[in-house]
């Protein structure tokens, strides 16, 4: 099996995978990727499970060294992506050889992710092997670490999918808690009226937005039992200002929750660049319910929506990859690798 070698690496990159469920109780919030969604479609480009681990890139940059031939897959934040002085194409699967050296630059922020054939085999800790920074789980990568690949089953790479739409901002849907009944009607008509804007101020536990004029603070949110909360949550804090909570959040919090993100809807949040606006509409349970099962069937078909990715041989440094023999091109495993 192949090992990444790291040469290089920025702030915020760290292995993550679906996270850990069922630790609220013991005050670990699930954690895991930031952009569920691009775990999806990297598994998607891979023809692997979802389950698999990647490297999480948070706005930063990352330089490494494959030890072996290995499949990857690039998704979440287009980044700027050369393998041995040749750019890859972003959204897409490729094979690389041994000792091919990997150099991806953050371009507009937003979470990167990197994926491998047979997944990032960390060890597993509480049912899961991402790291979770604010429970001091695992740590962020440095030079000279050597990350292990899981065993790659498959073969499949030269692939390409059009990504689903998160990375312009745009329309979020919410559900009420508890506590919406706090603020007064007008100001939850004003809520869903507003155009926020996300602030460059955010990291994994959450997301500050910001909107003109007054914000949203109510007299009662400084009395309330702090109680548990959960990613999609969105705290009022004490200037008025929504945080939408995040991967990492805290388990328990006493700001009143003015609503909460549908699950399908927080790579929006997550992948929206800074600065671009966002706005609430409320929607009732049952609707949720039904934009949430119309989402993982959408997810679910990401696998029948991956295709071949046409590039030109010249630009290709994983060209062996495709089975050129004595100099001519073996068309036909080529056209089984893209199948």
């Amino acid at each position: 099996m192949a090992d990444l070698i790291v040469h290089r690496a920025g702030p915020g990159v760290t292995v993550q995978d679906a996270g850990r469920m069922g630790y609220l109780a013991q005050g670990l919030s699930r954690g895991g990727a930031a952009d569920m969604l691009a775990l999806e479609e990297g598994a998607a480009l891979l023809g692997q499970a979802a389950s698999l681990a990647a490297l999480e890139i948070a706005g930063s940059f990352l330089s490494l060294e494959v030890t072996g031939p290995a499949r990857i897959a690039l998704t979440g934040a287009p980044m700027r992506a050369v393998c041995d002085g040749a750019e890859l194409q972003w959204h897409a699967s490729h094979a690389v050889p041994a000792g091919a050296r990997l150099e991806l630059a953050a371009s507009a922020g937003g979470y990167s992710y990197l994926h491998l054939g047979g997944g990032v085999d960390v060890a597993v800790t509480l049912g899961a092997r991402s790291a979770h920074l604010a429970a001091g789980l695992g740590q962020m990568l440095a030079a000279g670490d050597r990350v292990p690949i899981g065993s790659d089953t498959g073969r499949r790479a030269g692939m390409t999918l059009t990504p689903l739409a998160r990375f312009d901002g745009g329309l979020l849907r919410l559900i009420e808690t508890p506590q919406s009944r706090l603020f007064p009607k007008a100001d939850l008509a004003r809520f869903v009226a507003t155009t926020f804007h996300k602030d460059a101020r955010g990291n994994r536990m959450g997301q500050r937005l910001v909107c003109d004029g007054d914000g949203f603070a109510v007299e009662s949110g400084l009395h309330i039992l702090s109680e548990t909360i959960v990613p999609g949550d969105i705290q009022i804090t004490g200037d008025g200002a929504p945080f939408v909570l995040l991967s990492e959040c805290q388990t328990t919090g006493g700001y009143p929750r003015i609503g909460t993100v549908l699950p399908s809807d927080l790579p929006r949040v997550v992948q929206a660049r800074a600065g671009a606006a966002l706005r609430f509409a409320f929607v009732t349970l049952e609707e949720a319910v039904t934009l949430e099962r119309a989402e993982a069937t959408r997810r679910a078909a990401l696998p029948g929506a991956v295709r071949p990715l046409i590039r030109d041989p010249h630009d290709m440094p994983d060209l062996l990859a495709y089975q050129l023999v004595s100099g001519v091109t073996a068309g036909d495993d080529l056209e089984r690798e893209m199948q």
